[in-house]
């Protein structure tokens, strides 16, 4: 470990005073460093650089001062990246030996200018100048407009300079290690600098002198291990010159060799200090910094010299800070931390330093495989490889397992490693083959006993529908391995030899899932479903290797495939798999290789497991099969095609003479005939589904079947099911054939017949007693009506207009009431026996899954406008109640109703509030409570809803309006049963309404009240009662926010353009403010009212049965001063709502109009006159007083942030934000973020450095780890 003496005496650290730029640094452990060292302490003898201070003075570089002011040569050079940084090093060096004050002095303005400071610090600050004197000039000068530095500018430019920065800093120290880092002048400033602008509170300095300290302190540590070896080397030396004898040794070589040492002593002891003081001074406080960047930066370098010189630091107490940091909370520093390590435990030799390290943090690492970001938990991942890879004994079996499980994750990154980790550790023990001996094949070969492993391990995770995502995961480190399908088929076709245990059903069905999956893997090249990210772009290698892993299946299976089908023809499972296989054939290979008698017993398979199985995912692994064999670009075509041909006509034949005994009058036909009839059919409709059909006429049986089935009622329902498939297949070809062909009018007719009587014969299905028949025929309805809906003529396909179809109402009505009555139905909580529990929950998870789709399919005729939009009012009412199971269909469906129709999506959504409503008062009754859970419910949906229309009120203006406005002619449509005074039947509907009313711009909001005020009475405005509440709820909803709605409307246009911070733009005054509101205010409300006034002038406003009196706007009553108050305040206050609520603290008239009422109306006044002017004086008041109280807050805020400012000094950026959990999240759904969202935060404080004292009772710590680390996850000490 390097010592960790004082600093040396000639550091100066002036004490800073300043709470403006006080920070966290603590340096009460070494005196004050200046930026000039003490005077009359010189160099070390013979390493003095020659030239005298203040030589030069007027000239730096051959660049003449202007004004004091150095031409900034050296950033400009390093910026550019263009010139060989050793020549710009050199020329430096030649003018620090020329005049080593302005070369210093040019290097101090490079390190500020880089920080993207336009100061400069000239030669008289220089030298008159301390330290913490010119960094608060500095800071002073710093430009804060932008927040941007040459370190974070975007741009090719400044992507290069961080590179040229660090390469600058290396190449320098690189240079003058052998002189000048010596002289106790150039570094002593640098690092004392370095150290003060790392002190800073401006985020650039702060960032800009850590990375180049750190970089400093890199090559630092490069000088100290070339010294070292060099001392090695001189002892080495000295050791064998003195064991020689006396007469043959040399003395004065050993002299030498003696001095030589003693120099190379004194350097390192001299690099020692210099890397204490940087370690000391800037690494112990930055590694705790509140920016991540600089935390990353710290512990990335920290990486560098424990991997570089590893006897000096890879010890505990640096190993500590890279353990404390892993619970950082941001990614970026975590990823460091992570990466850091690896090149430590790269390192084989070592592994004994690491030890205590890894038993101390292991259980943290194996934690890091499930971090959030998925960069971090890649990394970690590897890094357990590596641990893996040193040793086998310190990972438990569980730290394995939880690492195992990752070969299935969604993300590919995370899978590839979790599949490395897996391989090493189960297939690392791979027996070496003996040198000479011949090469063991199939289930003799190596690979066989591995190949068993991947068997084992697959059925032991108990994902058995995952072998796609194990494959893909272990691809990229055992390729070799899964794609030696010899072995695989070897292992499935011979007998075991003597003494091996041969494979159980289950292992054999898990293997050849196994075999199919790499199969699809090396044919297709690309992920599982999932894990893509697209297509790409394959190299001429990746492409070459594709061709030969087909050709090489393709002649292996195109021989084993039929008697693998031969030995596993019964079973289903294994069936469906190894039928898959030809459609990655190269299908050449049959003609090329001389398989034919190969493809002729695979066809004879074929059709032999068509005959004995009638499971539908065999049968149509079949009809895939014949499909890709039926290529007409392959010369095997005919044959295929004769053999596919001969079975269809032999199936189809069987089922018309099945169909005509079946459907015989006069006899009831029994199970027999039933199942013959409905295996047949299965075969011929899966077929269908692939094939074209038609000349087999097959439209005519099934719709006979179908009408047999709805007169007599007592047809079984699976052949149902497949009749009503198999017609839609039927209309579905001959629809491709129309749509392809020459659009013969004969064609055209037959077709739209034949699709007209199908849809009529799905709709008489829909009333099916059988829940199977119905959700199949509801099904097939949707997809022929969207299919057959006007969308089909999109695209130049005007010709096939005769053929679209649009429901009448009669059957939207239908498919309306399918929906309500078997989607939004309640789960069974009746779980049956403890023994069937989970099949219960499998059976209620599969029967939710068909629910979803149903829904999906009545969905997609809404967003398409098959069925009208406003249908989708009974399906968004179900938003709140059916949020778990469909809530993302039908928030999706709103969604994509509104991009159709803003106006009409936001009318369905009112009226499924309406419906909610009716609903409830059929239940509750007129008088019900509206702090029910009914009434709360629908408050809370329509919350739910105004959420959905998102920030851009612009957007949305004109449907918002249209909203409002049926949602007033609802609540006074119908008057209150008890008669006038009372309030209408519907009037408790406005406080739902109310949760739309912070969607209105401001001056939306006075149309709306005008508009209510429309509906209302003059002594619908004085009541109080409770029962009136909704409607003075919702007129306070229309009226709050008047300047703050104004404000926050033009601030949010002016602020696009504005900058981040700037602390030199004076803050507006509130007046000034408001002012600037309304000077802008009426610009856009001219620019944007006009569609709305438009939409509310045009749609038809039917009053309803209680008609409002006459607007009362007569200003005679008011005074002289209130006349000059409402002309100064113009046009955004000139509408004083008549019916204006009066305030409680506010119920005496306005004291100095009140008593000139009787000077100047000598006429007595109506009663409802003296009213109406006293509630608008009232609203006049509380409008100004809002004003006033708006004015002061915001004058308060103002003064609480300047003088927050000035105590802190930290600038808005430095502060980081708290992150959550850093853990995956195992939530399958994401959550509507705007629906209060939660994140569960973890606080993670790291301990002190143990150099620090304590100075929390001086002054505060704006670098607290508090901040970034918990103390509570570790201690104060790691070890």
């Amino acid at each position: 470990m390097i010592a960790a003496p004082e600093l040396p005496s000639e550091f100066h650290y002036p004490q800073d005073t300043d709470t403006r730029f006080s920070s966290d640094t603590d340096f009460s452990e070494a005196p004050d460093v200046s930026i000039n060292p003490t005077k009359g302490k010189g160099g070390k003898k013979g390493k003095k650089v020659t030239g005298e201070k203040g030589k030069g003075a007027g000239r730096m570089n051959g660049h003449y001062q202007e004004n004091g002011m150095e031409n900034l040569i050296l950033f400009e050079v390093v910026k550019m990246g263009k010139s060989a940084m050793q020549s710009v090093v050199d020329d430096w060096i030649e003018a620090y030996k020329t005049d080593r004050d302005m070369a210093l002095l040019d290097l101090i303005n490079f390190f500020i200018q880089c920080s993207g400071c336009k100061g400069v610090v000239s030669g008289e600050m220089f030298r008159n100048m301390q330290n913490s004197e010119i960094i608060r000039r500095m800071t002073e000068e710093f430009d804060e407009d932008s927040g941007d530095y040459p370190l974070t500018m975007a741009g090719p430019l400044w992507k290069k300079f961080k590179g040229s920065f660090c390469e600058f800093i290396a190449v320098l120290v690189r240079q003058c290690q052998y002189s000048i880092i010596y002289d106790e002048y150039l570094m002593d400033t640098v690092i004392s600098l370095l150290t003060g602008l790392s002190d800073s509170q401006v985020r650039a300095f702060r960032h800009t002198s850590t990375l180049a300290a750190m970089k400093l302190m890199t090559a630092l540590v490069n000088v100290a291990l070339n010294l070292s070896i060099n001392m090695d080397n001189t002892q080495r030396q000295y050791e064998t010159e003195r064991n020689k004898m006396v007469a043959k040794r040399a003395n004065d070589r050993l002299e030498l060799l003696l001095q030589k040492r003693k120099e190379l002593q004194e350097n390192q002891d001299e690099i020692e200090n210099m890397m204490n003081a940087i370690f000391k001074g800037v690494f112990v406080h930055r590694y705790r910094d509140a920016i991540a960047e600089i935390r990353a930066i710290t512990i990335e370098e920290i990486g560098m010299w424990m991997k570089l010189y590893s006897d000096a630091f890879l010890n505990d107490s640096y190993l500590k800070y890279v353990g404390w940091t892993m619970h950082d909370k941001q990614g970026e520093v975590r990823l460091k931390c992570l990466t850091a390590l690896q090149g430590l435990y790269y390192n084989r030799e070592l592994n004994t330093r690491l030890e205590l390290f890894t038993s101390r943090f292991k259980d943290r690492i194996v934690s890091m495989t499930l971090d959030k970001e998925y960069d971090v938990a890649v990394q970690a991942i590897k890094l357990l490889t590596l641990v893996l890879h040193s040793t086998d004994e310190v990972l438990s079996p569980e730290d394995c397992e939880s690492v195992y499980h990752l070969v299935y994750s969604a993300h590919r990154p995370v899978a590839i490693a979790a599949g490395e980790f897996l391989f090493k550790k189960l297939f690392s023990t791979r027996e070496p083959e003996e040198e000479g001996a011949p090469k063991r094949r199939g289930r003799q070969s190596l690979n066989a006993n591995l190949i068993k492993t991947t068997v084992f391990f697959f059925l032991e995770s108990e994902l058995h529908e995952h072998a796609a995502y194990l494959v893909d995961s272990l691809w990229e480190s055992g390729a070799d391995l899964l794609k030696d399908w010899e072995c695989m088929t070897s292992l499935l076709l011979d007998d075991p030899v003597p003494g091996e245990e041969a494979l159980t059903d289950r292992q054999e069905t898990a293997l050849i899932e196994i075999m199919l999956c790499t199969v699809r893997q090396a044919a297709e090249c690309h992920p599982p479903v999932g894990r893509g990210t697209g297509k790409r772009v394959m190299t001429a290698k990746e492409k070459k290797t594709q061709l030969d892993d087909r050709t090489r299946m393709t002649e292996l299976f195109a021989v084993a495939l039929p008697p693998l089908l031969a030995k596993y023809s019964i079973d289903s499972e294994k069936v469906t798999n190894l039928l898959q296989l030809p459609q990655f054939f190269d299908l050449d290979i049959y003609t090329t290789g001389r398989l034919e008698k190969h493809l002729e017993a695979l066809l004879r398979q074929i059709r032999e497991i068509v005959e004995k199985h009638t499971d539908t995912e065999v049968l149509e692994a079949c009809s895939k099969t014949y499909h890709a064999l039926c290529n007409e670009e392959f010369t095997i075509f005919n044959r295929v095609d004769i053999a596919r041909s001969q079975l269809l006509d032999e199936l189809v034949d069987k089922f018309n003479r099945l169909l005509e005994d079946f459907l015989q009058e006069g006899e009831e036909p029994d199970d027999d005939d039933a199942y013959q009839v409905l295996s047949t059919l299965k075969r011929i409709t899966a077929f269908h589904n692939a094939h074209d059909l038609s000349q087999w006429d097959l439209f005519s049986s099934n719709f006979k079947l179908l009408n047999t089935g709805i007169e007599n009622g007592d047809m079984p329902e699976q052949i149902v099911v497949h009749a009503l498939q198999c017609t839609h297949y039927v209309v579905l070809w001959y629809l491709a054939k129309v749509s392809e062909g020459s659009h013969r009018k004969e064609d055209m007719v037959s077709l739209r017949k034949q699709m007209r009587m199908f849809c009529l014969m799905c709709q008489r299905y829909l009333t099916n007693v059988n829940t199977t028949v119905k959700e199949q025929a509801f099904t097939i309805l949707c997809d022929v009506l969207l299919v057959f809906s006007h969308q089909m003529v999109s695209g130049g396909r005007e010709q096939l207009e005769p053929l679209v179809y649009s429901p009448d109402d009669s059957l939207q009505t239908e498919l309306l009431s399918f929906i309500l009555h078997h989607v939004f139905i309640d789960q069974d909580d009746d779980n049956g026996s403890t023994d069937g529990q989970q099949d219960d929950e499998a059976a209620k998870i599969e029967a939710l899954h068909k629910r979803r789709n149903l829904l999906a399919a009545y969905c997609k005729l809404i967003i398409y406008n098959v069925v009208e939009m406003n249908t989708g009012a009974d399906i968004f009412k179900q938003y709140m109640r059916y949020y778990n199971d469909y809530g993302d269909i039908i928030k999706e469906t709103m969604s994509k109703t509104r991009q159709i129709d803003k106006i009409q999506c936001a009318k369905t959504l009112i009226l499924s509030l309406q419906q909610l409503f009716h609903e409830m008062m059929s239940e509750l009754g007129t008088g019900f409570d509206r702090s029910s859970s009914a009434f709360c419910g629908i408050k809370e949906l329509a919350r739910r809803f105004s959420l959905t229309f998102g920030l851009d009120q612009v957007k949305t203006r004109d449907a918002i309006a249209m909203l409002h406005k049926d949602g007033i002619e609802f609540a006074f449509k119908e008057p209150s049963p008890q008669g006038e005074g009372n309030p209408p039947l519907h009037l408790a509907f406005l406080d739902i309404l109310s949760e739309f009313s912070s969607k209105l711009m401001r001056q939306d909001k006075r149309t709306v009240h005008l508009y209510l005020e429309r509906f209302m009475t003059f002594q619908m405005a004085l009541q109080r009662d409770d029962c009136w509440l909704p409607l003075i709820s919702y007129r306070n909803s229309l009226q709050a926010g008047g300047d703050d709605d104004t404000m926050s409307v033009v601030s949010g246009y002016s602020s696009r353009g504005s900058s981040v911070r700037s602390k030199k733009t004076k803050a507006a005054t509130p007046t000034a403010t408001v002012a600037a509101a309304k000077r802008k205010l009426p610009e856009a409300e001219e620019s944007s009212s006009s569609s709305t006034d438009v939409l509310w002038q045009h749609q038809s406003m039917q009053t309803p049965v209680m008609m409002p009196s006459p607007h009362l706007t007569s200003t005679m009553m008011r005074g002289p001063g209130d006349m000059r108050g409402e002309a100064k305040r113009g046009r955004d206050d000139s509408y004083i709502g008549v019916y204006a609520l009066p305030s409680d603290s506010q119920q005496q008239p306005h004291p100095h109009t009140l008593p000139q009422t009787p000077q100047l109306h000598q006429t007595p006044i109506d009663y409802n006159t003296q009213v109406t002017w006293m509630l608008a004086q009232r609203q006049q008041e509380e409008v100004r007083q809002q004003q006033e109280r708006a004015m002061n807050y915001a004058k308060l805020r103002t003064n609480l942030q300047q003088a927050i400012r000035r105590g802190t000094g930290l600038m808005e950026e430095d502060e980081e934000p708290i992150v959550e959990d850093v853990m995956m999240s195992s939530e399958g759904r994401m959550e509507d973020l705007n629906e209060g969202m939660d994140f569960d935060t973890m606080d993670i404080d790291l301990p002190p450095s143990k150099n620090r004292r304590e100075r929390s009772e001086l002054k505060p710590d704006y670098f607290d780890p508090g901040s970034i680390m918990d103390e509570s996850v570790l201690g104060v000490s790691m070890f």
